[in-house]
């Protein structure tokens, strides 16, 4: 598993970064702001000449050829995001974040099957009455898949994995 690149000492004035002591603590030969996907980044190279000794380069990287690439946030954006990652790994934070996420299930399920974003009606009083009977028909679908023990939702199928079960039938 790669090191992560957060680990890595790097100095943005002098354009460098240091591999970590563990990988020979060479520096960097290349240094570029660059934007993936939208969000701006800095992507690291290290020469491949650099790499290609190194003991621990499976855990760098997964070229053969080349060396090293890394890809960065900027650095106010990392110190935000490192202890964000860190504290996702707490069992606390999963069990919260299951709870949300069983709503946001519940939220598309009443989205997908009976249309609540945009109300039907004008008027306070028959939106009211919409949510009112869009909510028992939820609860409705949820008992009779509960009762008799179907899963809320499918599982997506890819393309390809459809392709092949039709080939297969």
């Amino acid at each position: 598993m790669p090191a992560l690149a957060s680990t890595a000492p790097r100095s943005p004035s002098t354009g460098t970064s240091g591999r970590p002591p563990a990988h020979g603590g060479d520096t960097s030969t290349w240094w570029s702001p660059a934007t993936q996907r939208g969000t701006k980044a800095i992507v690291i190279k290290f020469d491949k000449e650099t790499c290609r000794p190194c003991p621990v380069r499976d855990q760098c990287t997964r070229s053969k050829t080349g060396g090293r690439t890394l890809s960065l946030q900027p650095r106010e954006l990392q110190e935000v995001l490192d202890p964000a990652r860190l504290q996702q790994a707490d069992e606390q934070w999963r069990a919260k974040y299951a709870t949300r996420a069983g709503v946001e299930g519940a939220i598309h399920q009443a989205v997908a099957v009976t249309g609540i974003r945009r109300a039907r009606y004008l008027g306070l009083q028959k939106t009211h009455l919409e949510h009112v009977f869009s909510a028992v028909a939820l609860n409705l679908i949820r008992l009779d898949a509960w009762w008799n023990g179907h899963p809320l939702d499918r599982t997506r199928v890819s393309h390809l994995a459809r392709l092949d079960l039709s080939l297969t039938a």
